[in-house]
């Protein structure tokens, strides 16, 4: 099973000139479990050579590397699966395009989204990423925030792990785990930060002691 506990979810521009590599290096090395590469601004070619980087910062770490959105281009990379928002492509048909091993995470934000979900075939979808739970300036075309009353309510409907992203930094991480979740998911809370390390360490504190 893989750990989502601390899933850091990449921001080139926020990065700035450290850089997504050492970024990633750096939150791994800390703790980060997952990485998911995300970049709607880059052409295929340089997202590719993203993330073929990332592949190497990684290998040897057990830590996947998830494609946000552009499925077609997992296997160029060599990156170990894809996540999809309810606007990309159908979760069935990337699934055929990814083949069984890889992961398939799907955004989620209301309990029908979930119903949705569950009425696909099994094998389809791997996790759930829920959100926005609290507002968030990364991601500009976002659901409005659901709060954690719903994201309790869809972990208990989730006949997967979820994962919640919105918002989340070290003071909320515990209150994300008390409501089930798996995970959570962070940009701004690692992605320039002063020091990544220690920002990562922080909010992985934060979701043990939850």
């Amino acid at each position: 099973m893989t750990d989502l506990s601390i899933y850091l979810v990449t921001d080139t521009v926020l990065c700035g000139e450290f850089g997504v590599a050492a970024t990633v290096a750096a939150a791994v090395g800390a703790g980060a479990t997952v990485v998911q590469l995300r970049d709607p601004f880059s052409g295929d070619q340089e997202f590719v050579d993203l993330g073929r980087e990332l592949v190497e910062v990684l290998r040897g770490t057990g830590v996947p590397l998830i494609i946000n959105d552009r499925v077609h281009l997992v296997a160029a990379i060599g990156a170990d699966g894809a996540h999809i928002g309810q606007g990309d492509m159908n979760p069935s048909a990337a699934r055929e395009i990814l083949g069984t091993a890889a992961l398939l995470g799907l955004s989620v934000q209301t309990r029908e989204h979930v119903g949705a979900a569950r009425a696909l075939a099994g094998g389809v979808i791997d996790y759930l990423g829920v959100g926005p739970v609290w507002p968030q300036s990364t991601k500009l075309d976002a659901a409005e925030p659901a709060g954690l009353q719903r994201l309790a309510a869809i972990v208990v409907e989730s006949p997967w792990p979820c994962v919640a992203i919105g918002g989340i930094d070290a003071q909320r991480a515990g209150l994300v785990r008390k409501t089930g979740a798996a995970g959570v998911a962070v940009v701004s809370a690692i992605c320039g930060q002063p020091d990544v390390a220690a920002a990562t360490r922080t909010i992985k504190q934060a979701w043990v002691a939850g």
